[in-house]
């Protein structure tokens, strides 16, 4: 009976102990293969031999990845901003209690259910200035229209952003449309007696009280636009040139173009730091929040 009672009380270690050596081998232990890579200069085969910080000062002497970073902060801020505006205008509109919410739900929700491969292909159709948008336009009558981002290097970064805006605004929509129906009508029910406006209730009362909904937007957004890979390759292929390349492409590029395990393992480890500038700060504010 002793053993049952053991074996009852360390069940649930035992459950999670194979998922949790995964973790840490495969998870952890490759975040720690690949620092110590960054730090040697391996080429097709991986050396172990530390030689400082010669491939972060290779790195940053490098236009593209210079170039890959810059378009980073340009999508991440675009594409978090606006994802985030049509999220809660489309989560408010849908909070109406209108007809065919369900139906107009699933319509905004569905983009997400695609893969980033075939958005690209599809954005890539209409945004093609022979193609797409402008030759539409033109079949119209207006000639004059000219829509040629995706072959401008100035401007290829942004039909990034508008096809990532396109693909992820619908899930924004849920989180907030669920953090909407949370909140305690009765809240809103007095505010509205009081004499409140529709628009002061929403402005005052109810979005600032999503701040976790906000936070946890915020850093799932983060995430897909660092780790962007696939819509890059499918709708721009890093081109013009490499105007419109991410460092994710710039890691790629590296590591199975040129044979170059240093600078890819050196660019996988900046983006890892660039996500914990963004995750450690969110999960600081919610350990502190338990806390109090």
């Amino acid at each position: 009976m002793k053993f049952f009672d053991w074996l009852e009380d360390k069940m649930p270690k035992l459950v999670l102990a194979p998922s949790a050596m995964i973790t840490l081998v495969f998870v952890y232990g490759f975040i720690a293969w690949t620092t110590w890579i960054s730090f040697t200069k391996s080429r097709f085969v991986p050396k172990y031999d530390i030689i400082g910080n010669a491939q972060y000062t290779k790195l940053w002497a490098n236009d593209r990845w210079t170039v890959s970073f810059e378009n980073l902060l340009i999508f991440s801020f675009l594409f978090i901003a606006i994802a985030l505006l049509l999220g809660v205008i489309l989560a408010v509109f849908l909070d109406q209690k209108i007809r065919a919410e369900g139906a107009i739900r699933t319509i905004f929700l569905y983009p997400m259910a695609l893969s980033m491969i075939v958005t690209g292909v599809v954005w890539k159709w209409i945004m093609n200035p022979g193609l797409g948008l402008e030759k539409a336009m033109h079949d119209l009558g207006w000639t004059s229209f000219e829509f040629r981002w995706l072959i401008e290097s100035d401007m290829a970064i942004y039909t990034i952003v508008i096809a990532s805006v396109w693909q992820s605004s619908g899930f924004v929509m849920a989180l907030f449309l669920a953090g909407l129906r949370g909140v305690n009508s009765e809240i809103i029910k007095a505010a509205m007696l009081e004499g409140a406006s529709l628009f002061k209730v929403y402005t005052r009362i109810i979005i600032p009280s999503l701040r976790p909904v906000f936070i946890s937007s915020i850093v799932v957004l983060a995430h897909l636009s660092i780790k962007s890979f696939d819509m890059v390759v499918a709708l721009t292929a890093g081109g013009p040139g490499y105007s419109s390349n991410l460092p994710a492409n710039y890691m790629f590029e590296m590591a199975f173009g040129r044979g170059d395990l240093g600078q890819a393992a050196t660019s996988a480890v900046m983006m890892l730091v660039v996500l914990m500038a963004v995750i450690v700060p969110y999960l600081y504010s919610e350990l502190r929040q338990k806390g109090s």
